[in-house]
């Protein structure tokens, strides 16, 4: 329960720092950039479970790192690209520099121990890190997931698309994003999550899901209730009134 609170005041203070105006991230005249490399890097190294080779990754490191740079060079220009072309270039973003943050700090046990050892918590920690820039511009994993992806899309599957480095984090796709594909590809990491018992139990009448609904369940309830938001997905459906409670959150490394 420490953890899960932990968690929840460190998502408050992301939302605050974020709420005071546009991410400023971003380039004009750029042009979407390939995401090919990224793709074969995932399906040599991610398990179609979700678990990562690490290992794999590190013998790789020169071309993670080519493909980061063309990220870091090619940022978004909100005027020219699509939405699709935004997204996916977001998420890629997100979790290919999550890859890249643990290669250079491995081995390590959970991602969460990369962070700072602060007297007073909740200032910063490892998401807060601005480790990569983007455009010219230090940034870090909290400002593409709050700053941009939340705030500027307003859609919930992406909570299943980005990736933490844990156990209970929804699984990284072996695949990269594309905005040609990124609906299906969403829909895809949806069902699967939602409907992975390891993540989320789930009977007619009660349902023990990932803390991940908790922490933002305003992003799931826009349109309904939390209930209503699962049985989109479930193949299990939940009753109106459905018992709702959250699982522990497991932050080992998903390897």
């Amino acid at each position: 329960m420490k953890i899960l609170a932990f968690r929840f005041l460190l998502l408050l203070l992301s939302i605050i720092s974020f709420s005071c105006g546009r991410s400023t991230l971003g380039m004009a005249g750029t042009q979407p950039p390939s995401h090919q490399m990224w793709n074969e890097l995932l399906q040599s190294h991610v398990k179609s479970d979700g678990m990562v080779d690490y290992k794999g990754f590190i013998k790789e490191k020169a071309k993670l790192e080519k493909y980061l740079t063309l990220l870091s060079s090619q940022a978004p220009d909100r005027k020219t690209w699509s939405k699709n072309e935004q997204m996916a270039y977001w998420i890629n973003a997100y979790n290919a520099f999550t890859v890249k943050l643990i290669v250079d700090n491995y081995p390590v046990e959970s991602i969460r121990d990369l962070g700072p050892k602060l007297k007073i918590p909740l200032i910063k920690d490892v998401w807060h890190y601005k480790f990569f820039k983007i455009g010219g511009k230090e940034s870090s994993l909290d400002e593409i997931e709050h700053g941009i992806l939340r705030k500027e899309f307003e859609e919930p599957r992406i909570h299943f698309a980005i990736n933490c480095a844990s156990i209970s984090c929804p699984p990284l796709l072996n695949e990269a994003f594309m905005p040609d594909k990124l609906e299906s590809q969403l829909q895809k990491v949806a069902v699967a999550f939602i409907n992975d018992s390891s993540r989320n139990k789930i009977t007619p009448n009660q349902a023990e899901v990932s803390s991940i609904f908790s922490w933002f369940s305003g992003d799931f309830t826009k349109k309904g209730s939390l209930i209503d938001f699962l049985n989109q997905y479930s193949k299990v459906k939940l009753n109106p009134k459905a018992k709702i409670s959250y699982m522990d959150y497991n932050w080992n490394l998903n390897e």
